[in-house]
């Protein structure tokens, strides 16, 4: 179920910023690719100020990964909806994406420094 999706250490050092703040950085950061889709990296929720973000309503299913609850960034002047996920309980396959957040690219920038 889950073979055409790869999931490896992203070399380097990762930021996530929004809002004009950075978010987190991590060197253990890991790239989750799915198929011919560019990499998606997720960060350990630990190298996230997750005080910036705010649990949504919004909840989605993945049949390959499981359910998957959205966060919102709350910056100074605004609330950017639904800009990350995280898989608290992702199927046994892709175990090593519990406690990591990724993040929409038109929501927030996500890039190797």
């Amino acid at each position: 179920m889950s073979d055409h999706i790869k999931i490896r250490p992203a070399d380097g050092k990762w930021s996530i910023r929004a809002g004009g703040a950075v978010l987190g950085e991590s060197f253990n950061a890991l790239s989750v690719v799915e198929g011919d889709n560019p990499p998606v990296i997720y960060f350990p929720k630990g190298d996230v100020a997750m005080a910036f973000l705010d649990k949504s309503a919004t909840v989605t299913t993945c049949p390959y990964r499981g359910e998957a609850r959205h966060y919102s960034i709350q910056t100074k002047s605004t609330l950017i909806e639904d800009a990350g996920w995280i898989y608290d309980a992702p199927i046994e396959e892709l175990s090593a994406l519990k406690d990591h957040i990724a993040f929409y690219a038109d929501k927030a920038t996500v890039e190797r420094i």
